[in-house]
């Protein structure tokens, strides 16, 4: 059985795109992050990598969770339509017209739903939404393809250039990912952006930072890359799920050493870099 099995809900014959089913955990409205604009975020549920600085390790999994918060008991993850989704998302679309904003999917990875990622989005195209997903391509390539006719922009993370060491940090080597970014960018049908988490230990070096870059830099298209510095702000939450935390005393990068890696990555390519996404 496939690894992305247990996430994909089978579409039924002769339904209406808009009944499909998906699972989330949260829908973050009136962001100024993941895209351009104001934008409301919708998080779904199930991913195939164990990042070890993940700040949303509720999403990992596809099933529905217990998480403490604040001592007290919450559930995580429910299960909607399209319908119910775009009805939500279509209530601040006066802020996304004055803004240039829209819809992105987050996670969790989204590929990891694709029938109800694809209807969601073509939901908010259909009505004049601007589209995006935050996505590490961890996923069959087709799964990107079903997205692809209905995605203004895709938001790909590239973590390491290295297989061995990408493993050893998140459960799963890279060559999958680095492929689909390749696919993405040759395919020409929708805006590129690749974005680094910037995690001390991982990949925080010049020469890591410049491997990267110098990777995007030969994807068509690709014309901006983001680095993310990594936070602690996700950190009680595995507390709250009684996981081990094990990026436990690394502190976030300072300012300066973004600094110095965003002059690393300008050193190696002509791509517009810039700090946070």
């Amino acid at each position: 059985m496939s690894a992305y099995a247990e996430y994909r809900v089978p579409e039924r014959k002769k339904m209406d795109y808009l009944d499909t089913k998906g699972r989330i955990f949260d829908v973050q409205r009136y962001s100024i992050h993941d895209g351009p604009g104001i934008r409301t975020i919708v998080f779904l549920k199930g991913c195939v990598l164990r990042c070890r600085w993940c700040c949303n390790p509720e999403s990992q999994e596809f099933r529905i969770q217990t998480m403490k918060v604040q001592g007290k008991d919450k559930i995580i993850g429910r299960d909607v339509t399209v319908r119910e989704m775009i009805e939500l998302v279509e209530k601040d679309r006066p802020y996304y017209y004055r803004s240039g904003g829209g819809l992105t999917l987050s996670g969790g990875e989204c590929l990891c739903q694709p029938e109800f990622s694809r209807d969601l989005l073509r939901a908010a195209k259909e009505r004049g939404i601007h589209t995006a997903i935050e996505s590490m391509a961890c996923a069959p390539y087709e799964h990107i393809e079903m997205l692809l006719p209905y995605l203004d922009m895709y938001l790909m993370d590239i973590k390491h250039t290295n297989p061995a060491k990408h493993k050893e940090f998140t459960g799963r080597s890279n060559e999958r990912m680095m492929e689909n970014a390749r696919k993405t960018a040759l395919s020409g049908k929708t805006d590129l952006i690749i974005r680094v988490p910037v995690i001390p230990t991982f990949n925080d070096t010049v020469e890591e930072i410049q491997g990267i870059a110098g990777f995007a830099s030969t994807l068509p298209g690709v014309k901006k890359i983001h680095l993310l510095p990594y936070h602690r702000l996700g950190q009680d939450k595995y507390d709250g799920l009684g996981r081990e935390y094990f990026l436990d005393g690394i502190l976030p990068p300072s300012n300066e050493k973004m600094e110095t890696l965003k002059k690393a990555v300008h050193a190696v390519c002509g791509l517009d870099c810039q700090i946070g996404g």
